[in-house]
């Protein structure tokens, strides 16, 4: 009996794949691996995070930057999914212009996918602050995933 094997996705249709989609997880490294979800912002080849001050990941992160991200896409029915999986590590951005566009494309992305007020406290704000404080805050960090060692980006047929 022949096993099928999961179709792979070309460089070209993972990005876009990627593009698409905004929500992923990062595994973090520890005494068992650690998975939380993140809105991304993808942009050219760099895919960014916002991440709160605080919590079990900031402590993950600082002891290990390495990580595997997780995006996918699937049906309620499971008839169609695909998932692009990267291994690299996470590098915390200090340059003022990539940090300030990033932040931006982050507000971009609040706005033109109509999510809720309710996100903002998943970055480290209240619900009731303006969208835009997002861009001149600091109350979250931006992350970048860098050094990317292996991508599986996988679809059905």
């Amino acid at each position: 009996m022949d096993i099928l094997k999961i179709p792979t996705m070309e460089k070209e249709e993972y990005d876009r794949f990627i593009s698409e989609e905004y929500v992923s997880r990062i595994a973090f490294k520890g005494d068992y691996p650690y998975i939380a979800p993140f809105l991304y912002v993808f942009k050219g080849k760099n895919i960014y995070f916002l991440s709160t001050r605080y919590g079990k990941k900031v402590e993950l992160f600082r002891s290990n930057p390495q990580v595997a991200v997780e995006i996918e896409n699937y049906s309620p029915d499971l008839a169609q999914y695909r998932f692009v999986t990267l291994q690299g590590k996470i590098d915390e951005v200090d340059q003022e212009e990539e940090k300030l566009q990033v932040r931006e494309m982050f507000v971009d992305l609040i706005k033109n996918k109509d999510l809720s007020p309710n996100i903002l406290a998943a970055l480290g704000h209240s619900p009731q602050d303006p969208l835009e404080s997002l861009i001149h805050s600091e109350k979250s960090v931006v992350w970048k995933l860098v050094e990317v060692k292996e991508i599986v980006a996988l679809k059905n047929s």
